[in-house]
């Protein structure tokens, strides 16, 4: 079965798109202040207006009289005629207008007639305060250089249009805009001087915003095996990671020197360069300590109040990049902070660094903060960092503290229950992905068992391979009997993403459908896999539906008091 298209609203929305204007001609139909706005809004996309109204120059708008006074707007002083659609636009268009802007009151007696004879000839025309005269309507926008954002009520609510962008600018921080403009140039950069063919995909990537990161973006890539083309496309990984990962706050601070060391530099094609700690106040006598804190899921209310307590209090701040931009931005600005500069193929380098700069912290008598997604010590390399302190000396200057792991808190934010009676009274936490790339042994199936898999989406098709096939050395076995048994292809499962995250995503299929799924919807970092019938205790699938995709978390608006319980299992289409 093909998959399944997401299913229609059940009110038509707009095809939301950002149209190149540049040289473009624009008919202005009107004068009042709107042609004013209009024109304004054209110029800035590059357009070149026509103002076509009966009003005296001397009478016109004073944005209006600017314009035609410096040339940037042509004014033909008389009425519109229908032959204005078909001789005053571009010569490489056969001299057809554009897109037309009617400013005129919907109840003069032209309008309509005017729309009409735009919709019969695919002109696009938008009419004010009237949707059904319009092929196209103006987003309530916000600019900031390069970045744009729009909102749209679909003709519904224009006034709260504007109160939402606003709410919305408000939020982002300052000077987004130019640091999109400068990782923009550094991509550019990096694809000239690497001289990347086609064949890499950098040449394309990343220039529909309309679509998330593709299904290979966390591909595995082991160190000191990377292939040539991956060894191009080395800088252009880790800008990719940064974009991704990094707390908008701190993307927006980025200064130009930081990119061209942190992307630029220091992951060429021989990594010898180390980076030197940020910030603090030079040595020390004493010796410090460091904490190893999980951030939990995603959301910052779902911290611990421990861990809280330690970002704030902490000299400098390690954090892994899957800690999510809510809980980087508990951290004091005074701190020095260092994101993990893991991406495929570099990830080992990446925690020998994080290692290294911690150590030098604690000899400096810093208390340095390793603030990991999720609870360190599950699939947190915790451990593993707790024998590097102890093999240097350092032991007694550790503390561990817990954080809600993804892998039971995730389900339950996609209103899956790992367990149920009668359905799952066992849960099984694993890996998809083992040391070093190598496949893990697969669990074998057990219908009462939930398995949640981390680290698994980038080899989504192998791990549904393990799992419901025989391995080469299982096929060869003498014995059937011995065996381990299969999982079957029409298993319940659900990819959960950004759990607890404004955009979480739950895509909820069967282990025969997933891969697909994930190929076809693209990949939403960090997620897991939740293997199990306890994935339809709360769901019940559509009959003849591959996949079901559900978008958005509310679920910790804890101020609608006692609705939490339903707000939360709402978002997941449950309520």
């Amino acid at each position: 079965m093909a998959a399944n298209p997401p299913l229609p609203s059940p009110t038509p929305i707009s095809l939301l798109t950002a149209q190149h204007s540049t040289g473009h001609t624009h008919l202005i139909i009107g004068s009042n202040p709107l042609a004013a706005s209009r024109a304004t809004h054209s110029l800035s996309a590059g357009a070149k207006p026509i103002l076509v109204s009966p009003t005296p120059p001397e009478e016109l708008h004073y944005t209006l009289t600017q314009y035609i006074t410096s040339g940037q707007l042509t004014h033909l002083s008389r009425p519109f005629e229908s032959t204005d659609l078909f001789t005053l636009g571009r010569e490489e268009v056969d001299n057809v207008v554009d897109a037309v802007f009617i400013t005129l009151s919907p109840k003069d007696p032209s309008v309509p007639q005017i729309s009409t004879l735009c919709k019969k000839n695919r002109i696009p025309v938008n009419v004010v305060d009237c949707p059904s005269l319009c092929s196209f309507s103006l987003l309530s926008t916000h600019l900031d250089g390069p970045l744009q954002i729009g909102v749209t009520t679909n003709g519904r609510g224009c006034k709260l249009a504007s109160r939402i962008r606003r709410e919305i600018a408000a939020s982002l921080p300052q000077g987004l805009g130019s640091a999109v403009a400068r990782l923009g140039d550094v991509r550019r950069r990096i694809i000239a001087e690497d001289k990347s063919s086609s064949s890499s995909g950098l040449d394309s990537e990343g220039l529909d915003d309309s679509v998330d990161q593709t299904s290979d973006f966390n591909k595995l890539v082991l160190e000191g095996k990377e292939s040539e083309e991956e060894q191009k496309t080395r800088r252009m990984r880790w800008l990719s990671q940064v974009c991704e990962y990094w707390p908008l706050r701190r993307l927006a601070a980025i200064s130009e020197e930081e990119i061209l060391e942190g992307v630029l530099n220091s992951y060429h094609q021989s990594q010898q360069q180390k980076p030197s700690l940020t910030g603090g106040d030079g040595p020390r006598d004493k010796i410090g300590r460091v904490i190893l804190a999980g951030s939990g899921p995603g959301h910052p209310d779902l911290l611990t109040r421990a861990t809280y307590k330690a970002i704030q209090s902490a000299d400098l701040i390690l954090a892994d990049k899957l800690v999510p931009a809510g809980v980087l931005d508990l951290i004091p600005r005074r701190t020095p902070v260092s994101i993990a500069k893991k991406f495929p193929g570099n990830a080992d380098r990446a925690q020998e660094e994080f290692l290294e700069q911690a150590l030098a912290g604690v000899k400096e008598g810093k208390t340095v903060l390793r603030l990991k997604q999720g609870d360190p010590f599950i699939y947190g390399r915790g451990g593993e960092e707790v024998q590097y302190f102890r093999q240097h000396g350092l032991g007694d200057r550790v503390v561990v503290l817990p954080g809600i792991t993804s892998s039971l808190s995730a389900p339950l934010f996609a209103g899956v229950p790992p367990t149920q009676r009668d359905v799952a009274d066992q849960v099984l936490v694993c890996t998809g992905t083992g040391k070093k790339g190598k496949a893990p042994v697969p669990p074998e199936f057990v219908e009462s068992r939930t398995v949640v898999f981390l680290m698994a989406l980038h080899r989504i098709t192998g791990l549904v391979a393990e799992l419901t096939e025989y391995l080469p050395e299982e096929q060869e076995a003498a014995e059937v009997k011995g065996r381990r048994k299969l999982w079957p292809v029409d298993t319940p499962c659900a990819v959960i993403e950004r759990a607890s995250c404004p955009d979480q995503r739950v895509i909820r299929t069967t282990l025969k459908r997933v891969a697909e799924a994930i190929e076809q919807e693209g990949s939403r970092p960090p997620g897991l896999l939740v293997v199990g019938r306890a994935c339809e205790v709360l769901y019940t699938p559509e009959k003849g539906r591959s996949w079901l995709v559900e978008d958005g978390f509310e679920g910790l608006d804890l101020e609608f008091g006692n609705d939490f319980a339903a707000g939360a299992l709402g978002v997941a289409g449950l309520a």
